[in-house]
């Protein structure tokens, strides 16, 4: 089967009967090489063709057709001029007119996929080839939150969260507490299946002691991860236990006890102390007493020997 070069769609009507990797252009059956080119969103990216045009040449000898995924003619020229043009291309593509290099800027999320360069020359089938793009966007970096759902002075019962948007394609989460792999209960949320994805995941933790959790993201060859450092705080006060009634009881009686000894005391030892001295006064005076009459009696006795 040949197809007719007189037009882009008969171009796009005879490619869309070939299987992905075929050409109905020159011979049927003709397997095409693919390469794999990578650009994030809003970067500029080039798409090799399989032909050059010699400088000996120019472009209006020449048929040249970039289409993506077999159907959409993303830029066609012949003759040397542009001849068709995707609108959804417009103002983001152009052409090199020797290399035949397809330009694209900026990159967006929906160019990702299969794109073929058919080049013809005279009506004859010079070269076809297919390169895949692949287009990401890269996720912010992870937002790692902990809500506290119990607290008590032996553990903290935490809900961590680590969540990032913005990025293409799905990604896959990851994570590790104090340096041991875990998983996240991760969901994601996307509009489309070439739209960017929002990430969230989630883990219930029992926090006895300091720990430090990373949440990691990675796609398409890329990554980003960010860490949390959560210490277990202490700020228990215990309470004082309240003592058994039947020692509340007994402390009230020895208090009680202690009182009345000490006002027992207080009575008793003035009055002894002072009966004692009394005593010991008393015993002094009838000792002077007696040691002077003794004296006298010695006396009046010498002046009667004397005589």
């Amino acid at each position: 089967m040949r197809c007719l070069p007189a037009s882009p769609p008969a171009l796009r009507t005879c490619l869309g009967l070939g299987l992905f990797v075929l050409l109905c252009l020159g011979i049927a059956g003709q397997a095409v090489e693919k390469k794999v080119v990578k650009s994030k969103v809003g970067e500029k990216v080039s798409l090799p063709c399989c032909h050059e045009i010699p400088s000996s040449e120019s472009l209006h000898k020449y048929r040249v057709y970039w289409q993506k995924n077999i159907t959409d003619v993303v830029l066609a020229y012949s003759e040397g001029k542009m001849i068709s043009q995707h609108e959804r291309y417009q103002n983001r593509t152009e052409m090199d007119p020797w290399n035949l290099t397809l330009w694209i800027s900026p990159v967006e999320i929906l160019d990702n996929g299969s794109y073929q360069c058919v080049v013809q020359r005279n009506s004859v089938l010079a070269c076809s080839e297919s390169v895949i793009l692949f287009v990401t966007a890269d996720f912010s970096k992870p937002n790692i939150t902990a809500e506290v759902s119990a607290d008590s002075c032996e553990s903290t019962e935490m809900v961590i969260t680590c969540s990032s948007h913005g990025g293409f394609p799905k990604p896959r989460i990851s994570g590790t507490l104090n340096n041991m792999s875990m998983e996240w209960n991760a969901s994601w949320v996307s509009e489309s299946s070439f739209s960017p994805y929002n990430v969230t995941g989630k883990l219930a933790l029992n926090v006895t002691k300091d720990v430090n959790i990373t949440c990691s993201l990675e796609y398409s060859g890329f990554a980003t991860s960010s860490s949390l450092l959560l210490k277990k705080t202490n700020n228990c006060v215990v309470p004082p236990v309240p003592p058994p009634y039947n020692v509340i009881t007994a402390s009230i009686i020895i208090v009680i006890t202690f009182i009345l000894a000490i006002t027992l005391a207080a009575r008793y030892l003035p009055r002894h102390v002072c009966s004692h001295c009394c005593k010991h006064q008393d015993s002094v005076e009838e000792g002077v007493k007696e040691h002077t009459k003794a004296r006298m009696s010695s006396k009046v006795t010498a002046e009667t020997s004397s005589v």
